[in-house]
């Protein structure tokens, strides 16, 4: 007569050496399998099941060491829950500020998304896009990166100006967002601006000065063309704004401000003010442009305008993922920015203050 098992013996999930599944975690938990997927996955109908149930699953998926069959799912599926993300590079500032709202957004939706940076370079910027189609992404988002042709995915570019069939642009109000920084240093008594334009490879550069101009002439402010200098080298550091400022200075025309392209651009300009004997706010005031995170803790604390960055990032990854689901997008997303008042700048000092 054979023994029978105890109706109390249950078999853990991978104790017979086989990979735990949804099955095994379903069985052991003695819920359905359906129920186990939709919490493990994080679909909307997960919320019909109790938050006790749903911690049962969550524990016992952590309990096991669950991992989800990735090669399954996009067989069942036909997708492949992967996204390819183009950047200039990597470094503190606006690509990594973008990218962890990308990243941010694909965890929480259960995609992997490969990372690469071109460094404007244009057989990087063409190869890249293939690379990522025979990787099967389902998309591509291109931050700050001039994109050249149709791509055959679905596509999200952030700062991304050019309309372009099968692209959706998410960018940031320059108009408004030139306004706000004039205006504030118009307030603080100052008429003689400097400025320092973007690199000419980057993708706001130009649409941004467009705007400074355009605010300028509605505030009545002249440029002068002896106080705008440009960022030239590729390099994501302080470096090109200190060179620009001390070509600025070298002209010997006075400004009592300077509005820097980037916040990057804005603390190399900051240092080669002081390093020429000036001091900030109290002889030049500077504004820069992005809110970076080291912004608030420069000495002196960066007055800037903020771009949501994380936020922009964010937005291109749900609206990659709409559009990958068929669903309806916008061809272009505006977002607005935000003046951010710190140190870096104060009233313009009375004339014979400045002469004495």
């Amino acid at each position: 007569m054979k023994s029978r098992k105890p109706l109390n013996s249950i078999v853990r999930p991978g104790s017979n050496g086989q990979p735990v599944t949804i099955r095994s975690l379903a069985q052991h938990l003695k819920l359905s399998s359906a129920a186990v997927s939709m919490v493990l996955n994080q679909t909307p109908k997960a919320g019909r099941f109790p938050e006790k149930t749903r911690k049962r699953i969550l524990a016992a998926a952590q309990e096991f060491n669950y991992r989800p069959n990735f090669v399954a799912r996009s067989l069942r599926k036909q997708q492949t829950f992967t996204i390819g993300v183009l950047v200039p590079e990597v470094s503190e500032g606006y690509a990594a500020l973008v990218l962890a709202g990308i990243e941010d957004y694909l965890l929480q939706a259960g995609y992997f998304y490969f990372v690469v940076s071109h460094r404007h370079k244009p057989h990087l910027l063409e190869q890249y896009p293939r690379l990522f189609m025979e990787r099967l992404v389902e998309g591509i988002i291109a931050v700050d990166t001039a994109l050249e042709g149709h791509l055959p995915v679905p596509t999200v570019s952030v700062s991304g100006h050019k309309r372009m069939i099968g692209v959706t642009n998410v960018v940031l109000d320059h108009r408004h967002a030139a306004c706000l920084a004039l205006e504030h240093l118009m307030r603080l008594g100052h008429r003689k601006i400097a400025f320092i334009k973007g690199q000419p490879f980057s993708s706001d550069t130009e649409t941004r000065w467009a705007s400074i101009r355009q605010g300028a002439r509605k505030l009545g402010l002249a440029i002068d063309p002896e106080l705008v200098g440009q960022l030239q080298e590729d390099l994501p550091s302080p470096e090109p704004g200190y060179a620009v400022t001390k070509s600025l200075l070298a002209k010997h025309c006075d400004f009592t401000a300077l509005f820097a392209f980037n916040d990057i651009s804005a603390i190399g300009a900051i240092r080669a003010l002081l390093d020429s004997g000036l001091k900030v706010p109290a002889d030049v005031s500077v504004i820069g442009f992005d809110d970076i995170q080291s912004a608030a803790f420069q000495n002196p604390r960066l007055t800037t305008i903020r771009q949501p960055l994380r936020n922009m990032g964010a937005i291109a990854a749900e609206t990659l993922l709409r559009r990958i689901s068929g669903g309806t997008y916008p061809k272009l997303i505006a977002v607005e920015p935000e003046l951010i008042v710190r140190e870096s700048t104060a009233a313009q000092a009375a004339p014979e203050l400045l002469s004495s």
